[in-house]
């Protein structure tokens, strides 16, 4: 009998997490594409949806930068810029290149044009770029958003910046194709940085004219 019980409650958790997802979904679908003209009132189960969004978020301050990496389940390899080698003193390279014996203004000839600089080497890391970070926020709550900021400017509803509330997307760049972070009120936004994921201002400067909201 008990274990029947069990299995029972079991079941009952299942429908009931089923029930949460669908009724997520369903919300979301008030969030067409289009222009939000008016601040909205958020229902108490889209609230704690945005809560739990942000909550991942920023959970996962200080993981890694890593171009291509992150995802639903959280970071994965990608790949950053490797780390430059010690500068040597630049007063000893001065002093070593000065010609102290021969007479004149020892002017250099001219610079024939420069060979284009090769590639920045690059190491494989595991963490989050900026999207990558989006996906695993949003998928927190049965949300599967595109894998490309870009993308993610095209879905949900626009925003004024005037109407931003927490829970919204940032973006940067033309139509949003440079990088995105997660708007969590009071003029602050988690984004990755060269450094990882971390708490910076809202910047506004090359920001994308709109906001997206994901959960109305």
């Amino acid at each position: 009998m008990r274990r029947v019980r069990v299995i029972g409650a079991f079941r009952t958790f299942v429908v009931v997490r089923a029930l949460v997802v669908f009724v997520l979904g369903a919300a979301l679908m008030v969030a067409t594409p289009g222009l939000a003209a008016a601040q909205p009132t958020r229902s108490a189960t889209n609230q704690k949806a945005v809560e739990v969004v942000i909550a991942r978020a920023l959970s996962q301050r200080g993981v890694p930068f890593a171009y291509g990496g992150g995802g639903a389940s959280g970071p994965s390899k990608g790949t950053a810029a490797a780390p430059a080698d010690p500068a040597a003193d630049q007063a000893e390279v001065d002093a070593s290149e000065l010609d102290l014996t021969t007479p004149g203004l020892n002017l250099p000839p001219a610079a024939p044009n420069a060979a284009p600089s090769a590639p920045a080497p690059r190491v494989e890391v595991v963490g989050f770029d900026a999207s990558g970070l989006m996906v695993y926020a949003y998928a927190g709550v049965g949300v599967k958003l595109p894998r490309s900021s870009g993308e993610m400017y095209k879905v949900g509803q626009k925003v004024m910046p005037s109407l931003a509330l927490p829970g919204d997307l940032l973006f940067y760049g033309e139509e949003g194709t440079q990088s995105v972070a997660l708007f969590i009120g009071n003029g602050k936004m988690v984004e990755t940085t060269d450094s990882g994921v971390a708490v910076s201002d809202v910047r506004t400067n090359g920001m994308a004219p709109y906001l997206v909201r994901i959960i109305a």
